[in-house]
């Protein structure tokens, strides 16, 4: 779970799991497609990227602003 920051935190769901490896192994198989330009590496990235952020945005929770738990401050220990 994210503790700090804005965004999504890891997926909770197998479906959400299933969607970041296939999004992970886009990008390895993308090193190995497209290692002859690094533009159209970046482009790449780029699109698999902005897919990933719309299914995360569609089917996930809403990203905020977490600023962890009291229990981690370390004015409490």
């Amino acid at each position: 779970m994210k503790t700090f920051g804005w965004g999504w935190g890891l997926p909770r769901r197998w479906e959400g799991w299933v969607v970041f490896v296939v999004y992970v192994a886009g990008l390895f198989a993308g090193t190995r497609l497209i290692s002859r330009s690094h533009t159209y590496f970046l482009i790449y990235t780029a699109a698999l990227s902005i897919v990933l952020i719309f299914i995360c945005w569609w089917k996930g929770e809403s990203p905020e602003w977490r600023w962890g738990s009291k229990d981690s401050s370390p004015h409490n220990k």
